[in-house]
């Protein structure tokens, strides 16, 4: 729970929003949100994935890069179709989809991993008698909560500046977090299945984090060309990131 509260922590920010914030404030928030995303999808996802897959005695690189291309596809094929039936309920007068869904459902899905890695440590702690490991555990839950604080707020602050009442907002920043005691407590009670696919699922977390915040600077730009910038980054990435684990 210690994760979650620091995500409620951080979407509670938007109490203290003013409405109709400045152009210049809305871009700050912006750029704040991504890089956020952005160190997240590295130092929170991809280095531990690459750490743990190591540890098992595999090649880093591997599930960290299956996953990431995995996560920027999948969130590729889930971002055409949200702004199709957008389009299409615009046109019927129903109202379109937020924009800040995507990001949204991305804070989220990042969160489930974050919150199966926290789960995995406890699994561990659980499964053996060296009780030393709670301080590390405790650790790891303070850090993660810590992080969280931003990213509850750039949740629920871009939702109010589209007109979503601050309680609403609110709500909607606080269940992005929701999902991390959940998916620790999946990890506790299923390790042997969740724990081996952790690093893949945090380099899926970080495609979909990555995806997101190229989604936000790519207004402008065509379907097409989006679509093959998408793509051509996460290849270029993968195989930077690739290249600096095999080469040392």
């Amino acid at each position: 729970m210690i994760p979650f509260i620091g995500t409620v922590l951080g979407a509670a920010c938007v109490f203290f929003t003013r409405k109709h914030a400045s152009a210049l404030l809305r871009k700050g928030i912006e750029g704040f949100s991504a890089g956020v995303m952005i160190a997240a999808s590295v130092w929170s996802l991809l280095i531990p994935s690459m750490e743990m897959a190591e540890e098992r005695g595999g090649i880093g690189a591997i599930p960290a890069a299956v996953g990431l291309l995995s996560g920027i596809i999948f969130f590729l094929v889930c971002d055409k179709i949200i702004k199709s039936r957008s389009e299409k309920a615009t046109m019927s007068g129903r109202g379109g989809v937020s924009k800040s869904f995507l990001p949204c459902f991305a804070i989220a899905l990042h969160n489930l991993p974050e919150g199966m890695a926290v789960g995995a440590v406890y699994a561990e702690l659980l499964c053996g008698t060296d009780m030393s490991g709670l301080s590390a555990a405790m650790a790891l839950s303070i850090g993660i909560a810590v992080q969280n604080f931003p990213e509850g707020a750039i949740v629920s602050i871009p939702l109010y500046a589209e007109g979503i009442s601050k309680p609403k907002a609110f709500l909607l920043g606080a269940l992005s977090g929701a999902v991390e005691p959940l998916g620790a407590l999946l990890t506790i009670l299923a390790a042997g299945i969740a724990v081996p696919l952790l690093p893949y699922l945090l380099g899926f977390a970080a495609g979909a984090m990555i995806y997101a915040v190229l989604d936000g600077f790519s207004d402008g730009i065509d379907k097409q060309s989006s679509a093959i910038t998408m793509l051509t980054f996460g290849v270029g990435f993968t195989v930077m990131m690739s290249l600096d684990v095999i080469l040392g």
